[in-house]
């Protein structure tokens, strides 16, 4: 009887979690939708941008001396950008990207280079200070619908009030400028599909000049002048390649968690069924000793 009541109890409790699993699904799959639809939109002109500005940067290399963002110099000290979730329950997808960078670092620091952190979300954070990585900065909270002053237009269709790339944008920018780092590398899980998200670290600083073959015009005509516009445009663009990378991290993670907690629900399912069978065999192996002891009690009695 004891055993029947331990089987009932468990198979109450796999339920209660099958509920939160499936409800956690579900608020997954519509905030991966909207985080999809907004990478979606966005990735096409950060793309863009991000090849406008190379070919600025090839257009003025004579004047890079003059744009502190184009400058490229001896890379003894990089800045690494490490964005993940604030929160687990999404597979591997926080493991992925944390290894991902831990084994760039580790490749630069065998090549002589100092490695310095700036990290977006907790988990991130939370595994790098366990090794002892030298962070810079740290951001979390940084929300489902992060934003730029730079993009009214992206802020005004999301609804967000908050500037949450600004800061960040500040911090690294300040540190090239400064030269406290030589190098801004981004890490961040590029969103592909529900079931692919890809682990991805690139270079955003110094800024380098396009493909020298690719066709472009000969000259722009700046106003109110060429250094002025670049400084403006080439902080802007780095921070919208932030805010770009944000928006991929936060459709992977919400892509990820749906899995996750897909998968989860369908184990809770087939743990329930195997439950649910031991409980009828232990139910129907103490009906037939209950039978087995009246036939006893019977036959003596006869």
């Amino acid at each position: 009887m004891a055993a029947d009541r331990e089987i009932k109890r468990r198979i109450r409790s796999v339920k209660n979690t099958a509920k939160v699993t499936r409800a956690m699904e579900a608020v997954s799959a519509s905030k991966m939708r909207r985080a999809q639809a907004q990478v979606e939109a966005t990735r096409p002109y950060a793309a863009k941008a991000w090849e406008v500005l190379t070919f600025l940067a090839r257009l003025r290399q004579s004047q890079a001396d003059l744009q502190p963002l184009l400058q490229d110099r001896t890379i003894n000290t990089i800045c690494l950008v490490l964005i993940t979730a604030d929160r687990g329950l999404a597979g591997g997808l926080n493991s992925a990207i944390i290894n991902t960078a831990w084994r760039q670092i580790r490749q630069w620091e065998d090549e002589g280079k100092k490695v310095s952190l700036v990290t977006v979300g907790r988990k991130g954070r939370d595994w790098m200070a366990r090794f002892g990585v030298p962070m810079r900065a740290t951001f979390a909270n940084i929300g489902d619908r992060p934003t730029s002053e730079f993009l009214e237009g992206i802020k005004k269709a999301t609804g967000a009030d908050i500037n949450s790339v600004a800061p960040i944008a500040r911090v690294i920018i300040d540190d090239f400028t400064e030269g406290h780092c030589d190098a801004v590398y981004l890490a961040y899980t590029e969103f592909g599909n529900v079931l692919r998200q890809t682990p991805t670290v690139r270079q955003i600083l110094p800024i380098r000049p396009g493909d020298p073959t690719a066709p472009m015009a000969p000259d722009y005509i700046f106003e109110p002048d060429a250094q002025t516009v670049l400084n403006m445009v080439t902080y802007n663009i780095t921070e919208l390649q932030i805010l770009q990378s944000l928006y991929e991290s936060i459709a992977s993670e919400h892509a990820a968690r749906m899995v996750a907690m897909r998968g989860a629900t369908d184990a809770a399912n087939d743990l329930i069924s195997d439950l649910t069978l031991s409980y009828n065999k232990a139910r129907q192996e103490k009906i037939t000793k209950e039978l087995i002891d009246i036939a006893a009690g019977a036959n003596a009695l006869a």
